[in-house]
Protein backbone atom coordinates (compact mmCIF):
# COMPACT_ATOMS: atom_id res chain seq x y z
CA UNK A 1 0.00 0.00 0.00
CA UNK A 2 0.93 3.45 -0.52
CA UNK A 3 -0.26 6.80 -0.88
CA UNK A 4 -0.83 7.35 -4.03
CA UNK A 5 -3.32 4.68 -4.01
CA UNK A 6 -5.02 6.17 -0.66
CA UNK A 7 -5.50 9.28 -2.63
CA UNK A 8 -6.42 7.28 -5.80
CA UNK A 9 -9.26 5.50 -3.57
CA UNK A 10 -9.98 9.01 -2.29
CA UNK A 11 -10.56 10.79 -5.31
CA UNK A 12 -13.04 7.65 -6.52
CA UNK A 13 -15.65 8.31 -3.05
CA UNK A 14 -15.10 12.06 -3.15
CA UNK A 15 -16.32 12.16 -7.10
CA UNK A 16 -17.97 8.61 -7.85
CA UNK A 17 -16.00 8.64 -11.09
CA UNK A 18 -12.81 7.08 -12.40
CA UNK A 19 -13.00 9.49 -15.32
CA UNK A 20 -13.40 12.89 -13.02
CA UNK A 21 -11.34 11.06 -10.50
CA UNK A 22 -8.64 11.07 -13.03
CA UNK A 23 -8.71 15.09 -13.60
CA UNK A 24 -8.76 15.36 -10.03
CA UNK A 25 -5.34 13.83 -9.91
CA UNK A 26 -3.60 15.34 -12.94
CA UNK A 27 -3.38 11.83 -14.55
CA UNK A 28 -5.11 9.12 -16.53
CA UNK A 29 -8.06 7.23 -16.33
CA UNK A 30 -6.77 3.79 -16.77
CA UNK A 31 -3.56 5.19 -14.37
CA UNK A 32 -6.32 5.74 -11.61
CA UNK A 33 -7.76 2.35 -12.19
CA UNK A 34 -4.78 0.29 -11.98
CA UNK A 35 -4.26 2.65 -8.55
CA UNK A 36 -7.27 1.18 -7.28
CA UNK A 37 -7.01 -2.52 -8.10
CA UNK A 38 -3.41 -2.50 -6.29
CA UNK A 39 -5.39 -0.95 -3.33
CA UNK A 40 -7.61 -3.92 -3.78
CA UNK A 41 -4.91 -6.43 -3.96
CA UNK A 42 -2.70 -4.08 -1.11
CA UNK A 43 -6.02 -3.96 1.46
CA UNK A 44 -7.36 -7.68 0.15
CA UNK A 45 -10.94 -6.01 -0.09
CA UNK A 46 -13.36 -5.41 -2.78
CA UNK A 47 -13.98 -2.11 -2.51
CA UNK A 48 -16.28 -1.25 -5.70
CA UNK A 49 -18.82 -3.24 -7.72
CA UNK A 50 -18.56 -2.43 -11.60
CA UNK A 51 -21.52 -2.87 -14.03
CA UNK A 52 -20.16 -1.23 -17.21
CA UNK A 53 -18.62 2.64 -16.72
CA UNK A 54 -20.42 2.57 -13.35
CA UNK A 55 -18.69 2.26 -10.36
CA UNK A 56 -20.60 1.96 -6.78
CA UNK A 57 -18.73 1.36 -3.55
CA UNK A 58 -18.80 -2.07 -1.18
CA UNK A 59 -20.00 -1.76 2.33
CA UNK A 60 -15.95 -2.30 2.40
CA UNK A 61 -15.22 0.95 1.11
CA UNK A 62 -17.50 2.95 2.67
CA UNK A 63 -16.37 1.65 6.37
CA UNK A 64 -12.96 2.50 4.86
CA UNK A 65 -13.56 5.62 3.48
CA UNK A 66 -14.53 7.26 7.58
CA UNK A 67 -10.83 6.58 8.23
CA UNK A 68 -9.06 7.41 4.89
CA UNK A 69 -11.16 10.93 5.08
CA UNK A 70 -10.09 11.74 8.49
CA UNK A 71 -6.85 10.75 7.39
CA UNK A 72 -6.91 13.47 4.55
CA UNK A 73 -8.15 16.10 7.05
CA UNK A 74 -5.16 15.44 9.33
CA UNK A 75 -3.10 15.79 6.32
CA UNK A 76 -4.65 18.96 4.84
CA UNK A 77 -4.68 20.44 8.51
CA UNK A 78 -0.58 19.93 8.08
CA UNK A 79 -0.32 21.81 4.59
CA UNK A 80 -2.22 24.75 6.07
CA UNK A 81 -0.15 25.00 8.74
CA UNK A 82 2.89 24.93 6.43
CA UNK A 83 1.40 27.77 4.50
CA UNK A 84 0.16 29.56 7.69
CA UNK A 85 3.90 29.07 9.25
CA UNK A 86 5.22 29.98 5.41
CA UNK A 87 2.91 33.49 5.98
CA UNK A 88 4.39 33.96 9.66
CA UNK A 89 0.90 33.22 10.76
CA UNK A 90 1.66 30.58 13.32
CA UNK A 91 4.38 29.33 15.53
CA UNK A 92 5.04 30.26 19.09
CA UNK A 93 5.84 34.16 20.42
CA UNK A 94 6.53 34.78 24.17
CA UNK A 95 6.83 38.00 25.47
CA UNK A 96 8.36 39.56 28.93
CA UNK A 97 7.35 43.10 29.37
CA UNK A 98 7.50 45.96 32.04
CA UNK A 99 4.44 46.90 33.54
CA UNK A 100 4.43 50.09 31.95
CA UNK A 101 4.09 48.04 28.65
CA UNK A 102 2.31 45.21 29.44
CA UNK A 103 -0.83 47.01 31.03
CA UNK A 104 -1.31 49.13 28.10
CA UNK A 105 -0.21 49.61 24.32
CA UNK A 106 1.89 46.16 24.11
CA UNK A 107 -1.73 44.04 24.32
CA UNK A 108 -3.35 46.29 22.29
CA UNK A 109 -0.85 46.18 19.66
CA UNK A 110 -0.47 42.43 20.49
CA UNK A 111 -4.40 42.14 19.81
CA UNK A 112 -4.41 43.71 16.15
CA UNK A 113 -0.98 41.31 15.40
CA UNK A 114 -2.83 38.03 16.27
CA UNK A 115 -6.10 38.79 13.97
CA UNK A 116 -4.93 36.78 11.05
CA UNK A 117 -2.88 34.59 12.82
CA UNK A 118 -4.92 31.73 14.73
CA UNK A 119 -2.79 29.28 15.10
CA UNK A 120 0.26 31.46 16.85
CA UNK A 121 0.40 30.96 19.87
CA UNK A 122 1.29 33.71 22.43
CA UNK A 123 1.96 34.87 25.72
CA UNK A 124 2.53 38.31 27.14
CA UNK A 125 3.92 38.58 30.85
CA UNK A 126 4.31 41.89 32.73
CA UNK A 127 7.62 41.51 34.95
CA UNK A 128 9.90 44.31 36.85
CA UNK A 129 12.22 44.91 34.00
CA UNK A 130 15.24 43.43 36.03
CA UNK A 131 13.26 40.19 35.78
CA UNK A 132 12.43 40.61 31.75
CA UNK A 133 15.98 40.50 31.15
CA UNK A 134 16.83 37.30 33.04
CA UNK A 135 13.69 35.50 31.08
CA UNK A 136 15.01 36.45 27.72
CA UNK A 137 18.32 35.53 28.85
CA UNK A 138 16.82 31.87 30.11
CA UNK A 139 15.08 31.17 27.10
CA UNK A 140 11.71 31.75 28.84
CA UNK A 141 11.32 34.78 26.63
CA UNK A 142 11.23 35.09 22.62
CA UNK A 143 10.85 39.42 23.27
CA UNK A 144 11.90 41.85 26.34
CA UNK A 145 10.79 45.14 26.51
CA UNK A 146 12.82 46.68 29.74
CA UNK A 147 13.72 49.68 31.79
CA UNK A 148 17.56 50.40 30.53
CA UNK A 149 20.05 51.07 30.18
CA UNK A 150 21.27 47.48 29.63
CA UNK A 151 25.23 46.67 29.90
CA UNK A 152 25.32 42.69 29.46
CA UNK A 153 26.59 40.50 27.01
CA UNK A 154 24.59 38.05 25.18
CA UNK A 155 21.33 40.69 23.94
CA UNK A 156 20.59 41.91 21.16
CA UNK A 157 19.20 45.46 22.24
CA UNK A 158 17.20 48.43 20.24
CA UNK A 159 16.59 51.44 21.71
CA UNK A 160 14.94 55.20 21.04
CA UNK A 161 14.98 58.10 23.23
CA UNK A 162 11.71 59.37 24.40
CA UNK A 163 11.03 62.87 26.42
CA UNK A 164 9.33 62.39 29.55
CA UNK A 165 5.89 64.51 29.66
CA UNK A 166 4.21 66.07 32.43
CA UNK A 167 0.74 64.75 33.16
CA UNK A 168 -1.59 67.43 35.02
CA UNK A 169 -5.47 66.87 35.69
CA UNK A 170 -8.01 68.12 33.51
CA UNK A 171 -8.84 71.96 34.72
CA UNK A 172 -5.69 72.48 36.83
CA UNK A 173 -4.29 75.98 36.55
CA UNK A 174 -0.86 74.55 34.83
CA UNK A 175 -3.13 73.23 31.60
CA UNK A 176 -2.99 76.59 30.19
CA UNK A 177 0.93 76.47 29.38
CA UNK A 178 2.66 75.24 26.52
CA UNK A 179 5.37 73.68 28.61
CA UNK A 180 6.27 72.76 32.43
CA UNK A 181 9.18 73.09 33.63
CA UNK A 182 10.76 72.58 36.63
CA UNK A 183 10.05 75.60 39.12
CA UNK A 184 6.09 75.61 37.63
CA UNK A 185 6.17 72.88 39.89
CA UNK A 186 6.64 74.37 43.22
CA UNK A 187 4.06 73.97 45.83
CA UNK A 188 1.82 71.17 43.72
CA UNK A 189 1.31 67.92 44.89
CA UNK A 190 2.95 65.24 42.62
CA UNK A 191 2.74 61.86 42.28
CA UNK A 192 6.00 59.82 42.00
CA UNK A 193 6.69 56.39 40.29
CA UNK A 194 8.81 54.07 43.56
CA UNK A 195 12.33 55.35 44.58
CA UNK A 196 14.70 52.73 42.90
CA UNK A 197 13.82 52.78 39.24
CA UNK A 198 16.43 54.76 37.19
CA UNK A 199 13.40 56.67 35.88
CA UNK A 200 12.42 57.71 39.21
CA UNK A 201 16.27 58.47 40.35
CA UNK A 202 16.04 60.79 36.57
CA UNK A 203 12.80 62.68 37.96
CA UNK A 204 14.58 63.39 41.20
CA UNK A 205 17.73 64.80 40.19
CA UNK A 206 15.32 67.01 37.75
CA UNK A 207 12.85 68.31 40.55
CA UNK A 208 15.82 68.97 42.53
CA UNK A 209 15.57 72.23 44.81
CA UNK A 210 11.80 72.17 43.91
CA UNK A 211 9.51 72.71 46.91
CA UNK A 212 6.54 70.04 46.81
CA UNK A 213 3.43 69.13 48.56
CA UNK A 214 3.38 65.85 50.08
CA UNK A 215 4.24 63.26 47.62
CA UNK A 216 2.40 60.40 46.48
CA UNK A 217 4.08 57.65 45.83
CA UNK A 218 3.41 54.31 43.42
CA UNK A 219 4.84 51.53 41.50
CA UNK A 220 3.35 51.36 38.16
CA UNK A 221 2.77 54.38 35.49
CA UNK A 222 -0.71 53.54 35.20
CA UNK A 223 -1.84 54.06 38.36
CA UNK A 224 0.03 57.60 38.44
CA UNK A 225 -1.94 58.36 35.44
CA UNK A 226 -5.20 56.90 37.02
CA UNK A 227 -4.68 59.28 39.94
CA UNK A 228 -4.09 62.18 37.86
CA UNK A 229 -7.47 61.63 36.26
CA UNK A 230 -8.99 61.62 39.59
CA UNK A 231 -7.35 64.85 40.49
CA UNK A 232 -5.14 63.70 43.46
CA UNK A 233 -1.65 65.55 41.72
CA UNK A 234 0.39 65.73 38.56
CA UNK A 235 3.08 63.38 37.32
CA UNK A 236 6.21 63.07 35.26
CA UNK A 237 5.88 60.20 33.32
CA UNK A 238 6.74 58.32 30.09
CA UNK A 239 4.74 59.62 27.38
CA UNK A 240 4.12 55.41 25.91
CA UNK A 241 1.69 55.28 29.69
CA UNK A 242 0.68 58.66 28.89
CA UNK A 243 -1.01 58.24 25.46
CA UNK A 244 -3.18 56.01 26.86
CA UNK A 245 -5.11 58.69 29.26
CA UNK A 246 -5.38 61.86 27.03
CA UNK A 247 -8.92 61.31 26.33
CA UNK A 248 -9.21 60.28 30.11
CA UNK A 249 -9.30 63.61 31.96
CA UNK A 250 -5.26 63.95 31.68
CA UNK A 251 -3.79 66.69 30.06
CA UNK A 252 -0.14 65.98 28.92
CA UNK A 253 2.50 68.15 28.30
CA UNK A 254 5.98 68.62 27.05
CA UNK A 255 8.62 68.81 30.45
CA UNK A 256 11.24 71.57 29.94
CA UNK A 257 13.91 69.39 30.92
CA UNK A 258 14.66 66.08 29.03
CA UNK A 259 14.42 63.35 31.21
CA UNK A 260 14.83 60.35 29.21
CA UNK A 261 11.67 58.11 29.29
CA UNK A 262 12.34 55.36 26.92
CA UNK A 263 12.57 51.34 27.10
CA UNK A 264 14.37 48.86 25.76
CA UNK A 265 13.60 45.52 23.43
CA UNK A 266 16.00 43.49 23.73
CA UNK A 267 16.23 39.22 22.54
CA UNK A 268 19.33 36.44 23.37
CA UNK A 269 22.18 36.62 20.95
CA UNK A 270 21.99 32.92 20.86
CA UNK A 271 17.94 33.60 19.72
CA UNK A 272 17.49 30.91 16.13
CA UNK A 273 16.15 33.13 13.65
CA UNK A 274 12.31 33.34 13.47
CA UNK A 275 10.65 35.34 10.98
CA UNK A 276 7.58 35.85 13.15
CA UNK A 277 9.79 37.03 15.93
CA UNK A 278 11.57 39.75 13.40
CA UNK A 279 8.01 40.88 12.14
CA UNK A 280 6.42 41.64 15.59
CA UNK A 281 9.56 43.24 16.75
CA UNK A 282 9.48 45.69 13.91
CA UNK A 283 5.88 46.14 13.31
CA UNK A 284 5.32 46.92 16.99
CA UNK A 285 8.02 50.05 17.19
CA UNK A 286 5.92 51.39 14.19
CA UNK A 287 2.78 50.71 16.02
CA UNK A 288 4.30 52.43 19.10
CA UNK A 289 5.84 55.27 16.96
CA UNK A 290 2.37 56.07 15.18
CA UNK A 291 0.11 55.87 18.84
CA UNK A 292 2.55 58.28 20.38
CA UNK A 293 1.90 60.86 17.07
CA UNK A 294 -1.33 60.19 17.12
CA UNK A 295 -1.69 61.31 20.61
CA UNK A 296 0.32 64.58 20.08
CA UNK A 297 3.47 63.58 22.00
Amino acid sequence: MNLRQVEAFRAVMLTGQMTIAAELMSVTQPAVSRLIRDFEHATRLRLFERRGNQITPTQEALTLWKEVDRAFIGLNRIASLAEEIARHAAGTLRIAAMPALANGILPRFLARFLRDKPNLHASLSGLPSSMVIEAVAAGQADIGYADGPLDRLGFVIETRPLAAVVAIPEGHPLCIKETIHPADLEEQRMISLEPGTIFAMRVEVALAGVRRLATLETRLSHTALTLVSEGAGIAIIDPTSASEFTQRGVIVRPFGIFIDAGFLAIRSANQSRSDIIDRFFREFWDFHDETIKKAGL
